[in-house]
């Protein structure tokens, strides 16, 4: 099991977000990112609200930073870890769009994109950027399709696209809480990111299924961690994850700067190794 971060900052949900998230600098970014990258973190993550009611920021937050601008930013700022969209929400976008934006970020970052991608879930924010709500499912599983016909190649259909992605196929992980989450994963994408379910929850619906071989289940270790506090916990956690069948963990890190959260990624990473050597 591969062990990435959710990324700091970039979003802020209340009561899990840290202090100094709220004061935190694009340098301060910068060193989180760089350092992921140089102790061998497995990915990082930046989701996409174009905005958010203000009763729901309550809850969900309201700090969303666009995650284009934001991993090619990152990707300028590494080398080797990997660059999730966690999620992009499909009815936001033409697919064709998807793939030539964010293909052109693939060709940036040397193929290090991943697209975690779901169906969206506020109505508010479908309304204000003119997406159509209903059947917004069905659209979503038609616009994987399309995605997977014009990924990476310069001319579909009497039309150019170059330049796109270097590759043909793109890591597509499928965020959701539902068995028809998990059925879209299995049919057209590469890996399910869930949320919101307890483990009973999630055994169960992995167990409906028989996944594609190094098809891969992208698990959040529940809370927050802190590694150098109590690394025995963070290893029982890792653990608890990979027992559900996780083949990525995205931990959230506590931390009281940036600065000590790099010092946390560094010890995360020697967890993770450990977690492998037993």
């Amino acid at each position: 099991m591969r062990v990435g971060i959710a990324t700091p900052t970039v979003f802020q949900v209340p009561g899990v977000a840290s202090e100094w998230e709220r004061t935190a600098s694009v340098d301060d970014l910068v060193a989180v990112a760089r350092t992921a990258d140089e102790v061998g973190i497995s990915h990082l993550t930046c989701a996409e609200h174009v905005a958010v009611p203000e009763e729901a920021a309550a809850t969900r937050g309201g700090t969303y930073w666009d995650p284009l601008a934001t991993l090619s930013f990152l990707a300028a700022h590494t080398r080797r870890i990997e660059l999730v969209t966690a999620v992009l929400v499909l009815g936001y976008h033409r697919p064709e769009a998807i793939a030539k934006r964010f293909g052109t970020l693939d060709l940036l970052s040397g193929g290090r994109l991943v697209l975690g991608v779901g169906v969206g879930s506020l109505r508010e924010e479908f309304d204000l950027l003119g997406a159509a709500w209903d059947d917004r499912g069905a659209r979503a599983d038609a616009d994987l399709r399309r995605l997977r016909e014009v990924w990476g190649r310069a001319s579909v259909d009497g039309m150019r696209f170059d330049p796109t992605s270097p590759r043909t196929t793109v890591p597509v992980w499928i965020g959701g809480r539902t068995q028809r989450s998990l059925r879209r994963a299995v049919e057209l994408g590469t890996g399910w990111m869930p949320f919101g379910l307890r483990r009973d929850e999630l055994a169960a619906l992995l167990g409906r299924f028989d996944l594609p071989e190094r098809f891969e289940v992208v698990l959040s270790p529940s809370g927050t961690l802190d590694p150098l506090g109590d690394p025995d916990r963070v290893l029982s956690k890792l653990r608890a994850v990979r027992e559900i069948g996780a083949t990525r963990a995205t931990c959230t890190v506590d931390a009281e700067s940036a600065d000590h959260y790099c010092e946390q990624l560094a010890a995360l990473a020697g967890l993770a190794e450990q977690l492998e050597d037993r």
